[in-house]
């Protein structure tokens, strides 16, 4: 009977620390803080069955060797926990702290090209929910199964900044009767267009987040690989818009528990559940999110604190910068970067320069501008439109005519994108506002000029002169203004004369002879003075107009 006993006792300890493990999903790994205190919290159990089933008295407790022999084993592992705790801290590890990330020194106009139009990200995390939620709404045929989930990763597909999200079961009953088939489609946003698509899938997606038993993303992943310790997991698509689960494993580089960053890559495809693993540097280019931008944000505020130690970091705190609260992303030669601005750890309302940092590859820059801190950027762009009680976002640092600029969106109350501001970093008190990002861009350009931070470029082009009859003649209006183009014999070249600066072009017609000056163009050529030689009126008599430029 004792045997018996025994022998339930283990297996009910056997089940108990199985269904833990299941729905803990702790990793085996001695740098895993999960294991030392599974292990710890399982010899415990261990000494109280023991004491029970025993019914060892109070006063003979300490007398029993067998709990005796627990609890040295017990203390011996505490002691090793926090032992190791400390001697993987930064108290005593600082220069190897400070020096997991490495940083270059950038030049920002040379890093950071000038983006067109469409590939600026216009919207932030929160809009492209409403904007998710709102395509949801008009697919009638999966509204009623199926909602979107909270995820939408940014990333770059095909040249373009997007977010992505999958769907999710909108609920218990919902996944119970949609399982087999799993989640038909994920939602992609372009952030520059702000166009949004369901994206159906030819299978569906059975690898997820929402699942609840094998199928669960994170369960799939522990039991496959039950000692890799896993970072912060990314929804992402490849090129060919495969859906696939971006896993990072984490790697301890300062004794058990410290200096943290990223070894390996485990994508899985969330459609079939294969997986494989990459060295972190030997990962597809297609992803994007190896690094979160947590963890970068951590390495660097180690870079910028531990320059002369750890107590120099807490006391005198002299040469120590830290990043400043928040952060976001930008899409440079496929990648994505992370950006934060950097300040003094005195926390003042400047930033003494900004850090970008690649989420792929963990190349670090930085990049000395004094100027505005984010929040002051984001008042002074609120401040220039507080009678409609816009909200600002947390802004976008671009390269605005090689100016470090603040690009920030500003929502009205229902969290749709209604006018755009720039905020020049160094001077924070240039704030253009536009209804459209090239009007604001317009705006911000001209208030540079006028404020003397840039000056207007000299035009050095060659001043040539044409002659001849007009064989071709047509009219546009750019900007409101009335073009007529031209072309004349002996030329291939087109030439665009403005009607404000040269009103006797309407008089012109084909087979007319005129003469021009101008400069060359790319396109066009841009007309300086005109000179139109008029057919013969009715008394035979010729006549001459000549307009220059004013």
């Amino acid at each position: 009977m004792k045997g018996k006993k025994t022998f339930m006792g283990v297996l009910i300890l056997i089940a108990v620390a199985a269904v833990y493990y299941y729905a803990a999903l702790p990793a085996i790994n001695i740098h895993s803080s999960d294991t030392w205190v599974m292990g710890i919290l399982l010899l415990i159990i261990l000494v109280v069955v023991y004491v029970v089933k025993k019914r060892i008295r109070r006063d003979e407790f300490r007398q029993n060797k067998v709990v005796r022999g627990f609890g040295a084993v017990i203390l011996a592992l505490g002691a090793v926990y926090v032992i190791g705790t400390v001697l993987s801290s930064p108290i005593v590890n600082a220069k190897k702290y400070q020096q997991l990330m490495k940083v270059e020194e950038g030049n920002f106009s040379d890093d950071v090209e000038e983006l067109s139009f469409d590939m600026i990200p216009l919207l932030d995390k929160d809009t492209a929910e409403i904007l998710g939620d709102r395509k949801m709404g008009s697919m009638v045929d999966m509204v009623s199964q199926f909602e979107a989930d909270e995820i939408y990763s940014q990333i770059n597909y095909k040249d373009n900044p997007v977010r992505v999200s999958p769907l999710k079961y909108a609920s218990l009953i919902k996944w119970f009767t949609n399982r087999s088939e799993g989640i038909p489609a994920y939602i992609r946003i372009n952030m520059a267009t702000q166009s949004t698509e369901i994206v159906k899938l030819e299978e569906g997606m059975k690898y997820m987040t929402c699942e609840h038993f094998n199928r669960n993303i994170y369960r799939h992943l522990r039991f496959a690989h039950p000692t890799y310790i896993y970072g912060q997991l990314s929804f992402e698509i490849d090129d060919s818009g495969v859906p696939y689960w971006i896993a990072p494993v984490k790697k301890f580089n300062i004794g058990l528990f410290g200096g943290e960053t990223v070894g390996k890559v485990v994508i899985c495809n969330a459609v079939t559940g294969e997986m494989k693993t990459y060295d972190v540097d030997q990962a597809p280019e297609w992803i994007d999110r190896a690094y979160s931008a947590d963890l970068l944000v951590e390495l660097f505020d180690y870079y910028g604190t531990l320059k002369h130690g750890f107590f120099n970091s807490v006391l005198s705190q002299k040469d120590c910068l830290r990043t400043t609260d928040g952060y976001n992303y930008l899409a440079l030669d496929d990648d994505v970067w992370m950006y934060t601005g950097v300040t003094s750890v005195n926390g003042d309302q400047s930033n003494v320069g900004f850090v970008l940092s690649n989420q792929r590859t963990m190349e670090t820059k930085y990049y000395e501008v004094e100027g505005a801190t984010e929040s002051s950027a984001m008042s002074s762009a609120e401040g220039q439109v507080q009678n409609l009680k816009y909200v600002a976002t947390f802004p976008l640092l671009l390269n605005i005519s090689g100016e470090p600029t603040y690009f920030i969106a500003l929502k009205d109350d229902a969290g749709l994108v209604k006018k755009y501001a720039m905020v020049n970093v160094q001077k924070y008190q240039i704030v253009a506002i536009g209804d459209s990002v090239s009007q604001c861009e317009e705006n911000y350009l001209e208030l540079l000029l006028s404020s003397g931070v840039k000056e207007a470029e000299k035009d050095t082009r060659e001043v040539l002169t044409a002659e001849g009859e007009i064989t071709k003649i047509a009219q546009a209006v750019i900007d409101g203004t009335s073009h007529y183009y031209l072309m004349i014999t002996d030329s291939e070249d087109i030439f665009d004369i403005s009607v404000v600066d040269f009103i006797d072009v309407v008089r012109c017609e084909e087979g007319q002879s005129v003469v021009l000056e101008y400069k060359e163009g790319e396109k066009t050529n841009t007309v300086l003075s005109l000179t139109v030689e008029e057919k013969a009126n009715t008394d035979g008599q010729e006549q001459g107009a000549r307009s220059e430029e004013n």
